[in-house]
């Protein structure tokens, strides 16, 4: 592997926050099916379980209505689509949900569609529907603070006009992001000029460890946690009623520009308080809770609570489907005590960065209150089943809410679910190993699906009970068993079609947006197969001059194939200059390890360079050959042991299989 393979592997980092996923997709909408009976009649149980007759969360969503969004259309300078504004039309107001939705989702989605510029209280206003998340614009004595500037410049640009258009132009005098995930600060150049911000006329604040979570918590799995979000977002799915519908938290991500400026001032601890452009605001830290780095705060003046999202009209995800470190809900829970103890007496509205603001004391309080309870009971109630020897699918199955949290809105697992979150709570706590020994090292996919089918008579046997299944409603059951059949023959189209024909009923009667969306992605796949697209880039030059030289040669590591490399030897110093250090890269035993501030005497080879030229080679702006040919890179020692190194780099696949092996 030479200087353009190199290039190659340095440049395909791929990184996803709550909300990142792949561009739209078309599918073969002829090979869709309708609701079954089954799925009807589940769908219809939840018009009599929960109260759809309670029209309080529509009026809210409707308070304080300013404007429409822009009806046009944005695109990119290629003309590539970053947000349709109108691709959810289809869910209107007052319709019943269709037969292919549930019910709770469909009202859920409704809700989210409700759309454009709002005032939340005076002085505070927030577009929304816009991209994944809410802007929030907060006027103070001169100016304007914006909070989470949405996932792309594009959107975001587009969202700070209409706020524009209807207050009057104002400058930004401070930008807030609320926690480190993308859709909470990568629009950021759609609203201020970083010039402005190195001059001292705009202020950045953030969360102690935002820049290091916002860059780090997904780079060292960014191929597979982007490749599961195309199927947790839906985004290879039609929007219509038969497919994507939203993913409860929003709408969808907007496929625009990701950016970055870091932040100038870092709030580190519960109870500072900052005078914001006039304004005072209260801080109360919430690290480990929706993200790595996040942080709430109230101001006085306006008696609002910001909730970031850690308090919104959904049960979060403890853990994301488009994998994640878990997130602990006893912590969680306490951060919202704790909102209620510093603020629940005095706060007269909480607006979060998704969905809809709460209006009023009591009401606040009393969302407070149940989101508390409902992280509480999620962490509590899994540790008493795990300790009376039940397992993470047990409990699982098992775990009930009290009525009073289950039938409040808010709670309805729309983004997170109670089934994931506790598994995930389970292997928290306890780890993947649910202690029954035949468990510990069972085959893997492929192999132990290819005797499950064997065991049970052979694939047709198989299909054909599992036909009898399916005909009965039973499709978790026909989803479990036909996976079998899939994995030991992937080719077996009659299974592909029954396991697609399962996802897909299971999808249609999905509360959850995330499940909802997985189940039609891989309902999709199994009939139309991988389709080879271009892949999301979300490596922004923004994102990449913010990665750490640490994380960088971190991942490096994790790409080194140790077969190629077992029996190899390389010993590297890197020289970035006096301004970013020099790193001792050791290749040995299959592994790559670095050290910062260390220079081997005896290496191989010095390798000279600056961080930004490291930066235009990961973004594709310079070739190494190149660098090296024209001084900006220099190579002392034997090149060849670099070129080794690098030769041992593996380039992953963003499109592999998931519903198939």
């Amino acid at each position: 592997m030479k200087s353009s393979a190199l290039l190659a592997a340095l440049s395909t980092i791929i990184l996803v926050g709550d909300g990142m996923t792949s561009p739209a997709l078309s599918q073969n909408q002829d090979a869709r099916k309708d609701a079954t009976a089954a799925t009807k009649a589940a769908n219809a149980k939840l018009l009599n379980e929960l109260p759809f007759s309670d029209r309080s969360d529509f009026e809210s969503a409707r308070r304080g209505f300013v404007a429409p969004l822009p009806t046009a259309e944005i695109k990119g300078q290629s003309g590539n689509m970053i947000w349709n504004p109108g691709q959810y039309s289809f869910i209107t107001p007052d319709a019943a949900a269709p037969d292919t939705v549930n019910p709770s989702l469909w009202r859920q989605s409704q809700l989210i569609n409700i759309s454009g510029l709002f005032q939340v209280t005076d002085g505070i206003y927030q577009v929304r529907n816009l991209d994944l998340s809410n802007m929030t614009i907060i006027e103070g004595n001169e100016g304007i603070v914006v909070v989470d500037p949405l996932v792309s410049a594009e959107t975001a640009k587009v969202a700070i006009d209409l706020y524009f258009a209807h207050r009057g132009q104002k400058p930004v005098k401070a930008v807030i992001y609320t926690h480190s995930h993308v859709d909470h600060y990568g629009g950021v150049r759609g609203v201020i000029d970083e010039a402005d911000v190195t001059a001292g006329k705009v202020k950045v604040y953030a969360p102690e460890g935002f820049l290091e979570a916002a860059v780090a918590e997904n780079v060292m799995a960014g191929n597979t946690m982007s490749r599961r979000a195309s199927y947790m977002y839906g985004n290879l799915l039609p929007p219509d009623a038969k497919g994507q519908v939203g993913a409860g938290l929003g709408t969808s991500t907007s496929a625009g520009t990701v950016t970055l400026i870091p932040p100038t001032d870092i709030v580190a601890e519960t109870g500072e308080k900052h005078v914001i452009d006039g304004l005072t605001y209260e801080f109360l830290m919430a690290p480990g809770s929706e993200a790595p780095a996040e942080m709430l705060w109230y101001i006085e003046e306006r008696k609002a609570i910001s909730a970031a999202e850690d308090a919104t009209h959904t049960l979060h995800n403890t853990y994301s489907l488009r994998g994640a470190k878990i997130r602990e809900p006893l912590p969680w829970s306490k951060y919202l005590n704790e909102v209620l103890v510093m603020w629940g007496d005095k706060a007269e509205v909480m607006f979060a960065q998704h969905h809809w603001p709460t209006f009023g004391n009591a009401a606040v309080v009393d969302l407070l209150k149940k989101q508390r309870d409902l992280y509480r009971f999620i962490n509590d109630e899994t540790l008493r089943f795990a300790n009376q020897g039940l397992t993470e699918v047990e409990i699982a199955e098992r775990i009930e809410l009290p009525k009073s949290l289950a039938t409040f809105w808010a709670n309805r697992g729309y983004y997170g679910s109670m089934n994931h979150n506790v598994k995930a709570t389970y292997v928290l706590y306890l780890g993947w190993f649910n202690g029954n020994p035949a468990t510990l090292h069972e085959l893997p996919p492929v192999e132990s699906s290819r005797n499950y089918v064997a065991f049970m008579g052979g694939a047709d046997e198989v299909l054909k009970k599992a036909k009898e299944s399916f005909d009965k409603g039973d499709y978790r059951w026909v989803a479990q068993v036909v996976n079998h059949v899939v994995f030991a023959d992937p080719g077996n189209a009659a299974a592909r079609q029954l396991q697609a024909d399962a996802l897909e009923q299971l999808g249609y009667q999905a509360e959850s947006g995330p499940w909802r969306n997985f189940y039609l992605t891989g309902a999709k796949e199994l009939r139309d197969g991988v389709a080879k697209l271009p892949t999301p880039n979300t490596a922004s030059p923004d994102t990449i001059r913010a990665m750490t030289l640490d994380l960088f040669f971190d991942y490096l590591a994790v790409r080194l194939n140790t077969t190629k490399a077992a029996n190899a030897k390389a010993v590297l110093n890197f020289d970035f200059g006096e301004a970013d250090g020099k790193y001792l890269v050791e290749m040995e035993n299959g592994v790559l390890n670095h050290t910062a501030n260390r220079q081997a005497t005896g290496a191989d080879a010095t390798v000279t360079l600056t961080r930004d030229t490291l930066n235009g080679i990961i973004l594709q702006e310079t070739k190494l050959a190149d660098a090296i040919k024209s001084g900006t890179v220099k190579v002392n020692g034997n090149q060849a042991k670099l070129e080794e190194v690098v030769s041992y780099l593996d380039t992953f696949e963003f499109w592999f299989n998931i519903v198939t092996p």
